[in-house]
């Protein structure tokens, strides 16, 4: 990666896209990259519609802003697709992420004429499998990093361990399940 990639999260509150992007940050941060991780809300309640940004650069950043032409969408919870339009200013040449349970084909006519690529990813179904509880950030994020290829997946995977080692010292089931969550993500997505 030579320049700047931007992302941008649309999910709602409680579900974990804000949290993944700043996750993001700090383990692109880590492997030596530039980041900005920052979210933007409207009311402050749980399941109101939020958006999170990422910008992950080899070089310094000096944009400070949020993201209007990103490079990559990333859609949390579905139901955001039939009222916000997640696409605007997504780069033809990007792609966009999204949970959920239906195919491709279902999810395309809400993505108002975005011609560019379209990944689905059953978050939902990958946390109930590793962590038995629906927590769809940990496989949306390792999506992200497998569809934009921001940094080399077995970096991330090291990375995110020694992060959730540090969070959850004290519950290593937690730990197992995340990474479990991860390591499936990045298999179904996979490029």
């Amino acid at each position: 990666m030579s320049k700047s990639v931007e992302i941008r999260w649309h999910g709602r509150g409680g579900q974990g896209a804000k949290t993944a992007a700043l996750l993001l940050a700090d383990v692109a941060f880590k492997t030596g990259k530039y980041v900005q991780g920052f979210p933007e809300y409207g009311p402050e309640r749980m399941g109101a519609p939020i958006t999170a940004y990422n910008r992950i650069s080899d070089t310094p950043l000096t944009v400070h802003s949020n993201i209007y032409e990103p490079d990559y969408v990333v859609v949390v919870d579905e139901t955001l697709l039939e009222s916000i339009d997640v696409t605007a200013g997504l780069k033809q040449e990007g792609a966009i992420i999204i949970n959920s349970e239906r195919p491709k084909d279902a999810l395309i006519p809400l993505l108002r004429g975005y011609q560019g690529e379209v990944y689905v990813i059953n978050a939902r179904e990958i946390s109930m499998q590793t962590l038995g509880k629906n927590y769809p950030n940990s496989p949306m994020l390792a999506a992200t990093v497998a569809v934009s290829g921001v940094m080399e997946k077995g970096a991330f995977l090291d990375e995110m361990q020694a992060s959730f080692k540090h969070k959850f010292a004290k519950k290593p089931e937690v730990i197992e399940g995340n990474m479990k969550a991860l390591e499936l993500a990045l298999d179904v997505v996979g490029k």
